[in-house]
């Protein structure tokens, strides 16, 4: 053999070595594979301060800093991206206590491991505490050298979906929404009120009926409580229609067509609570009292309205982690089949 022939005969076997595995990878890419999955979680996205940073938390979760036009500051959120490259998102919000430093999906309970095999964004807002997730009329504590300004429905509404949409590929007409307490509250009120946004909404414990008689006095409560909020900024007087507006007992006829999961256990302590503290005993149990009744009201008048809903009501468990964690686990199936993101 000569040596030109020899050159030519490695070439060739070098240009098909590359072909094959040119066709593998091509192969193992649409066959949503490993190649995939690490494309679409292993780099950090763009942020309004440079790039996202890896959440201690793992599970391919970024913590984002997301401008928002109406608060004038950075929103953080924390986004674990699908898993291969699924456009759906899942809003998980936080309850009345919420920080600043994390959402408690991320914390109390791990919603990112529990999702870690599914093709879909989860997004986790930071912050909000006592909130409901809603636009405030005016800072929302007492201190007003310091004031804390409450955009949340528009920043979730209008200014995060573009940002996901161009980061993580997350469409702005396929989202799940769920939440806990506060965040149940919201999540129904807000897929309520952007229907084009959410096809689906889960409250876990939430607090349905908020201008039922006395509700104003135990928000007004518990929002003090919570650090020192002002329910009267939220949405000026009492008589304020954006206060009706606000709540999922009546605003519920934009929540038709969509996939609607409510779920409220009885205050009763069971073995599931059996290690915790007296004292988050007395407390949790009135307070999932009151989301039961709330949360049957509710569901009583949603099938009247025509309302797809699903109830679970747990005969057992206070208000407490151990409650909300039992649910976000129930529901995943229910979830990644509405959002066809297995």
């Amino acid at each position: 053999m000569s040596v030109i022939t020899g050159a030519r005969s490695v070439s060739r076997k070098a240009v098909a070595a590359f072909t094959a595995i040119a066709t593998a990878l091509a192969i193992m890419v649409a066959g949503g594979t490993g190649v995939a999955h690490a494309d679409n979680r292993g780099w950090l996205r763009p942020d309004a301060t440079g790039t996202c940073d890896w959440d201690a938390v793992a599970h391919w979760v970024q913590r984002c800093d997301v401008w928002s036009p109406s608060t004038g500051s950075n929103i953080t959120v924390q986004v674990q991206p699908a898993g291969r490259g699924g456009n759906a998102g899942f809003y998980l919000l936080d309850g009345l206590r919420a920080t600043n430093h994390a959402n408690a999906w991320t914390v109390d309970v791990n919603a990112p491991a529990l999702y870690a095999d599914s093709n879909i964004t989860l997004v986790m807002p930071v912050g909000g505490a006592g909130s409901f997730y809603a636009d405030w009329e005016n800072p929302a504590t007492y201190d007003l050298h310091n004031p804390v300004t409450y955009q949340w429905e528009t920043f979730l509404t209008s200014e995060l979906p573009g940002y996901l949409q161009q980061h993580f590929g997350v469409a702005p007409d396929n989202n799940s929404i769920a939440g806990l307490s506060m965040g149940g509250t919201a999540a129904l009120n807000l897929a309520a009120k952007h229907p084009g946004q959410f096809r689906q909404a889960l409250s876990w414990s939430g607090y349905l009926t908020q201008t039922m008689p006395g509700m104003q006095t135990l928000m007004r409560v518990a929002l003090l409580d919570a650090g020192g909020f002002n329910i009267n900024a939220m949405y000026g007087s009492m008589i304020s229609p954006r206060r009706f507006e606000n709540d999922p007992f009546l605003n519920m006829d934009g929540l038709r067509g969509k996939d609607v999961y409510v779920s409220a256990a009885t205050g009763i302590p069971g073995p599931e609570d059996a290690n915790y503290p007296l004292n988050l005993k007395f407390s949790g149990a009135p307070l999932e009292m009151l989301a039961r009744v709330s949360t049957h009201l509710w569901e009583g008048k949603a099938r009247a309205s025509g309302v797809n809903v699903t109830a679970d009501y747990p005969i057992t468990g206070i208000h407490n982690w151990t409650q909300f964690g039992s649910q976000l686990h129930k529901t995943k199936p229910r979830v990644l089949d509405v959002m066809n993101a297995w």
